[in-house]
Formats: structure tokens, C-alpha cells, sequence
């Protein structure tokens, strides 16, 4: 195989497939209710997950368009045309007032359902900083303050959502309790999260929340937060404890998952299985700080390698960076540059590693590269450039590396989002 690059673009690509809300949404739609469906949508690909629900109630099913609407929250940049429903574009991954107005909308949409309406709630990953909407004495500076916080702590994306969850008047299963009085409420999910937990994908507007205000607590001690005493006050006003199971909110409220990382990584290990490499497939589900997971697959084909096997190893999950540096990049590009430095002595091996909603970290911008790819040719490059990729991992600039080798890779909003995707392929 001569296109190393192309072939682990496939394999990426072979991921984000398995989970668009094209193929994955339409077979989980409810009938026409007897009122409207009124469809909240949050996350990178809440604008597709709207195109698809307008798709199939007004062209399949020849509903009414006035019986039809809604709002779309998604990442700037992340929209498509719609229909009925309203399309909003905000803040990711630190929340803007965009995502304050859309919330509001939300919420109110909610609470106007009737007992012969739908709501139908379409979430995807990234729905936590898309909705925002702080509880009473929390203002909206403070809360985005709170998440970038959040963001540079290292803390793994579950941890940080128990503390919006407590901060939000949407989150923690609020947003089942704006509808709870007549509306069936039906949520259809694309899961981001480890082990695929529905508290945790969008920080579970609509389904009963687990953690408590004490966690969220000791979370911000654990990672010895800077938060403002409004938001510390907050966390201790018993009125902002979370949705739990015996809430009426629930009564009418159903979940479903429609698509999980399983199913991506199941179809990125595929694609190198059918060109006929021997896998080592570690899950869909790792954790853990990016260089450190880095050094252990570098060891795993540094040992393949030295065998003479042809491998490749995979691996899915939610990395996290702890950022001590102010460089640019994301999780996967760390991965990656940890990478380059590892096996940068090593002849035949390449690498790929990407969120799938097309972008790794960044400034929120469309534009943001969704991870890198590393082969010899980085090595050549680093080499002859005289760059040093430790200098680079300890000021956390992997962007800033890997736009110099010409390795980023830039594939644009996939409008859809099951974490990551790393692959190691050994020759």
C-alpha cells in the first residue's frame, strides 16, 4: 500500500458515516402526533439532525408544515439550510450569547407543548456549551468563565458536565421538566461519551441526573477551580440539585441512542481489516491524559515493529489534554505530536488521529483542523526544519507544529460527533 494517508482518511471517514444523522435518524422517528412535533435540537449536528426529522415529517410522512417547528443549536459553522425549524449557530467549546437566546427559546418552546404534541429532542455531542442557560445569580460571564475553567483542567468530559449540569437551567434533565406538563417527550440520541452514558451526551437535558451538587463540588476542589463566589453560591443553593428518577418531569419521557462510537470504531476497524491487517482494537471508550495514552500505543507498535508484524491498532474515546502551555490544538493533535516524537526513529509506521465532528479542540471555528496524520514524511520534515516536538508538547502548541509539516488534517464540520478516532497503522 502506497497512500498510506488516503487509506487512514478512509478509515476516519468509514467512522463519521456509520453515525450521520442521514443514515441513522429516520428509522427511530416517531408517527405524526395528533398536534405538532416540536423538535429541540442541540450539538455539532443538531443542524443535519433537523434536516433529516424535516426530511422525513414533511416529505415522507406529508405533515403539515405549520404543524412542524422547532430550534437547531449547533457549533458556528455547523448549519444547514432548514425548513421549519430554526437554525441557530453558537458558541463551542466556550459558550457565547448565541447559545444564551437559543436556550431561552428552547425553553420556552417546551413549555408551550400540549398533551397532543411531540417534543422530540434530537441531541448530539457538543449540546453542554451549545445550550447555556445559568441558574438564578449566575451570570452569563461567570458561567462561560466556569468553562473555560472546565476546559483547562484536564478533567474528562463526564466530570465537567456534572458541574454545568448544577450551573444550568436547561441541563440535569431541566429541559424534560420545562415539558413535563402534557408533552410526550422523546429523545434521540447521538452519543459522544464513554460508555455511552445518556446523563452525559449533551449533559442529559431530559433524563434523570445521577450527580449531585456535593460532586460537583468536590470536582471543583479536585481540580482546584477559580470560580466566583456567585458560582460557588450556586453549587451550595439546594434549589440547583439536578432532575432525579422519581420527578414527574419523566413520566412521559422516553430515551433512545440511535448511533454510539461502537458502531464508528466497529466501522473504521473494519476498513483495515477487509486490506488485510491484524488488529488490535483497545475500544471505543479510552480516557486519559493524550501524551500518556500516546506513549502506550507508540510502545505497542514500537514491539509490533520490532516483530516484523502488520498491524493496526485502534482506538476511540475522549482524550484530555491538562493545558499548561498557550499553544493551540486539541486532544487527537497531542496525541498525534506525542506520537511523532515516539516513533520518530521508526521506518514504516503512520498515524491518524480525529474527533469525529471535524474539529480537534480550536477557537470554535469552522475552520479548526480535526487532528493530524503522521508518517515518514513528518519525520522527514520535522528533520529537515529542525523542529522539536517535546518543545512543542510542553507548551501544548501541536497546531502550531503540525501546521509547519503540513500534517493537519482539515476535513470541515461533519455535522455529526462520536468522539475520536486513532489509528496506528505498522508496516
Amino acid at each position: 500500500m502506497t497512500d498510506r494517508r488516503s487509506f487512514l482518511r478512509s478509515i476516519f471517514d468509514a467512522a463519521v458515516a456509520a453515525a450521520h444523522p442521514d443514515v441513522v435518524l429516520a428509522a427511530h422517528l416517531r408517527p405524526v402526533p395528533k398536534g405538532r412535533v416540536i423538535c429541540l435540537c442541540a450539538g455539532k449536528g443538531a443542524g443535519a439532525m433537523a434536516e433529516a426529522a424535516e426530511r422525513h415529517y414533511l416529505d415522507v410522512l406529508k405533515l403539515d408544515p405549520s404543524r412542524l417547528v422547532g430550534i437547531a443549536t449547533t457549533r458556528h459553522g455547523h448549519g444547514v439550510p432548514t425548513r421549519r425549524i430554526k437554525v441557530i449557530e453558537a458558541g463551542h467549546p466556550v459558550p457565547d450569547e448565541a447559545g444564551l437566546r437559543a436556550a431561552d427559546g428552547t425553553l420556552k418552546l417546551a413549555a408551550e407543548a400540549t398533551a397532543d404534541d411531540l417534543l422530540l429532542v434530537l441531541l448530539t455531542g457538543g449540546g453542554s456549551a451549545n445550550w447555556i442557560a445559568p441558574v438564578e445569580g449566575v451570570s452569563f460571564a461567570q458561567k462561560q468563565q466556569v468553562n473555560r475553567a472546565l476546559l483547562r483542567s484536564g478533567a474528562p468530559i463526564g466530570e465537567m458536565n456534572v458541574v454545568r449540569k448544577h450551573l444550568s437551567r436547561i441541563k440535569g434533565g431541566r429541559l424534560a421538566r420545562a415539558g413535563r406538563h402534557a408533552a410526550e417527550i422523546v429523545t434521540l440520541a447521538i452519543s459522544d461519551v464513554p460508555h455511552d452514558d445518556p446523563s452525559a451526551i449533551a449533559s442529559g437535558p431530559t433524563v434523570p441526573d445521577p450527580t449531585t451538587l456535593a460532586d460537583a463540588r468536590a470536582l471543583v476542589a479536585r481540580y482546584n477551580l477559580t470560580i466566583d463566589d456567585a458560582v460557588r453560591r450556586a453549587l451550595d443553593d439546594p434549589r440547583n440539585e439536578s432532575c432525579k428518577p422519581d420527578d414527574p418531569a419523566f413520566a412521559r419521557a422516553t430515551f433512545e441512542l440511535i448511533a454510539k462510537p461502537g458502531a464508528s470504531f466497529e466501522a473504521a476497524a473494519k476498513v483495515a481489516r477487509d486490506a488485510g491487517y491484524a488488529t488490535i482494537e483497545l475500544g471505543a471508550d479510552l480516557e486519559g491524559e493524550a501524551r500518556e495514552v500516546a506513549a502506550a500505543h507508540a510502545s505497542m507498535a514500537l514491539q509490533a515493529r520490532s516483530e516484523g508484524k502488520r498491524i493496526a491498532i485502534l482506538s476511540g474515546g475522549e482524550l484530555t489534554v491538562t493545558v499548561r502551555g498557550n499553544g493551540r490544538g486539541g486532544p487527537n493533535q497531542e496525541y498525534a505530536l506525542a506520537l511523532t516524537d515516539l516513533l520518530k526513529d521508526t521506518p514504516n509506521v503512520s498515524a491518524l488521529a480525529a474527533d469525529t465532528d471535524g474539529a480537534d479542540g480550536g477557537a470554535g471555528s469552522a475552520s479548526d483542523p480535526a487532528g493530524a496524520i503522521i508518517d515518514q514524511a513528518t519525520f522527514a520534515k520535522m528533520k529537515s526544519l529542525g523542529l522539536d516536538p517535546k518543545a512543542y508538547l510542553e507548551n501544548n502548541d501541536a497546531t502550531g507544529f503540525f501546521e509547519k509539516t503540513g500534517d493537519l488534517l482539515l476535513t470541515g464540520p461533519t455535522l455529526t460527533n462520536v468522539n475520536d478516532v486513532r489509528v496506528i497503522l505498522v508496516d
